[in-house]
């Protein structure tokens, strides 16, 4: 398996290119608009073929690239079925996604928006905003919900093996990677709290509002490409 951990300075955003090099089939997860030519350079220097672009959730503080890499590749899109309806695939809780050899199962982890999904491949899972390093996503906006997220993280993300790699969408700090297991004893948000005082937390971040949700939410939705109804779906 080949991977890849990309990243988008304006937005702190990581993407990350898998593939599988027996059928040199390859994914993309969480692209951003401008980094598109970035990533097709890598894939072609590489020898690849891209067939998948995932999407975490819709996006409020960047745009994806899904849509454009489709165009430019004829790759399938992938998302939550709550999510864009743009997508070509559209995955559910306990889904799985073949790409080459490799196999991605779909959690549902909602909370951060309604839609958010998470991907877990063999010893690492991409868990978008959902849960962070040291932190997780904020929960005031797009359907969000801090008792959703808690369970999100606490039922199903922490339920898997403590020394699963956990890939987010957003780092602020520089830092690259977590495991299961240390998200459970440091993440100051959640280790060792109640639903209660989750909540409460959730509730008093006191967050600016995304600078780019205005243009991305409704952008997104259309997997990137903006279309003359996009006002409509904000």
């Amino acid at each position: 398996m080949l991977f890849r951990q990309l990243f988008d300075a304006t937005s702190s955003t990581y993407t990350y290119l898998i593939a599988d090099l027996a059928s040199r089939k390859a994914l993309l997860i969480d692209p951003v608009a401008e980094q598109a030519d970035r990533d097709l350079t890598l894939v072609q220097e590489l020898g690849l073929t891209l067939t998948h672009v995932f999407d975490t959730h819709v996006h409020a503080d960047h745009v994806t690239a899904s849509g454009l890499l489709r165009e430019r590749t004829g790759a399938k899109v992938v998302g939550g079925a709550a999510g864009a309806p743009c997508a070509d695939l559209h995955v559910n809780h306990g889904d799985v996604v073949r790409v080459g050899a490799l196999e991605l199962q779909v959690l549902a982890t909602p909370g951060h928006t309604d839609d958010s999904v998470s991907y877990f491949m063999g010893d690492r899972i991409f868990t978008g905003d959902a849960l962070l390093i040291r932190g997780n996503g904020r929960t005031d906006f797009q359907n969000g919900s801090a008792t959703t997220l808690y369970d999100s993280i606490t039922r199903v993300l922490f339920a898997l093996p403590d020394e699963t790699l956990v890939y987010p969408t957003h780092d602020y700090k520089g830092l690259t990677v977590t495991t299961i297991g240390e998200e459970k004893r440091f993440n100051k948000r959640i280790a060792g709290k109640s639903r209660e005082q989750f909540i409460d937390i959730m509730d008093h971040l006191g967050l600016p509002k995304p600078k780019q949700i205005d243009v991305a939410v409704p952008a997104n939705r259309a997997c990137g490409l903006v279309r003359p109804d996009a006002h409509a779906m904000q």
